[in-house]
């Protein structure tokens, strides 16, 4: 328990394993916020062997330690939250970097509404990310937000929630993934609401190998399945997945005059998405929420728009 007279707004929770070449940037966001006078920043290293400890260690952070055999998403959000004292928790991963100087406080601004137990806001890649991966951003995290969101997708890498009730549900430790869809689902059932907040805006480095493309999907389906028993994902799922994506994908890179340079990477991305996906299944174990399994798995409609900016708020702009 904290003491309120003392507390913070919010915390910035930071889970982090060997992020040198990132975590500096978020750092630099965090410390460009119009609420950085009102948030501390909490870093959950869990073993880094490089130089993320001493880059954070030059920011006004609190470091905690968890050993890499005792991780778990789950655990070391946890251990992160005991050592804050703030209000409201702000989730982040370490390699994502906010785009706008006011991205916590419009992340905090649905807290207004005493319902709201959960916020999240987009995400959006860079010039690192696979173009599936741009895809599946803007499938997720579209332009426009929701202030009263009733289905239990939102994403710990760009999200906050309320202190209090973490206090009386904490993330699941158990799972390989998806503790906040976990958290998410038990907020809902609790009669509170989530909030899609599309001007909290970040973006979202992953710079990942077609084994770590595959790792990352089956471990959220083996997450998944186990929040969801009734979840079903077969090879005809794969089938039909791997080959709509990869139509809209094509479909999308030949109209931005891409498809030449990155026809290669949707190909593999794809296969490894909806590859590690059935292989989690089978590793864990029934009809998927359809809101969900649209927002997991669909792709894209055969829209095309270019991302718009904020009238009136300038980027942050980073060295």
């Amino acid at each position: 328990m904290t003491d309120a007279a003392s507390a913070p707004l919010c915390s910035l929770v930071i889970r982090a394993f060997n992020e040198e070449k990132h975590i500096g940037r978020l750092l630099e966001g965090v410390m460009q916020q119009t609420l950085r006078d009102e948030c501390e920043i909490v870093l959950v290293d869990s073993g880094s062997t490089d130089a993320t400890v001493a880059i954070a260690s030059r920011y006004p952070v609190k470091i905690v330690h968890i050993s890499p055999q005792e991780f778990t998403f789950g655990r070391s959000l946890n251990l992160g939250i005991e050592n804050a004292r703030g209000k409201f928790i702000v989730i982040a991963s370490a390699h994502v970097y906010p785009v706008y100087p006011d991205w916590l406080e419009k992340l905090l601004e649905p807290f207004a509404d005493a319902e709201v137990a959960l916020t999240y806001g987009k995400q959006r890649g860079n010039h690192l990310t696979k173009f599936s991966e741009h895809q599946i951003f803007a499938r997720w995290f579209p332009d426009e937000s929701v202030p009263r969101q009733t289905h239990p997708f939102c994403n710990n890498a760009n999200a906050a929630i309320r202190r209090e009730l973490w206090e009386r549900h904490r993330y699941d430790e158990t799972l390989t993934g998806l503790e906040d869809l976990e958290w998410a689902r038990w907020a809902l059932s609790q009669g509170y609401v989530l909030s899609y907040v599309a001007e909290a805006e970040i973006i979202h480095v992953h710079e990942e190998t077609p084994r770590k493309v595959f790792n990352r999907y089956r471990r959220e389906a083996m997450a998944f399945k186990r929040i969801f028993p009734e979840a079903r994902f077969g090879l005809w799922d794969f089938v039909r997945l791997f080959t709509g994506n990869v139509v809209s994908d094509f479909y999308h890179a030949a109209r931005e005059g891409v498809l030449a340079r990155h026809w290669w990477s949707i190909l593999w991305f794809r296969f490894m998405q909806f590859w590690g996906t059935y292989r989690g299944y089978r590793m864990a174990q029934s009809p998927l929420d359809e809101r969900l399994r649209e927002t997991f798995y669909y792709p894209r409609g055969f829209k095309s728009a270019a991302p718009p900016r904020r009238d009136g708020v300038e980027p942050i702009r980073y060295e």
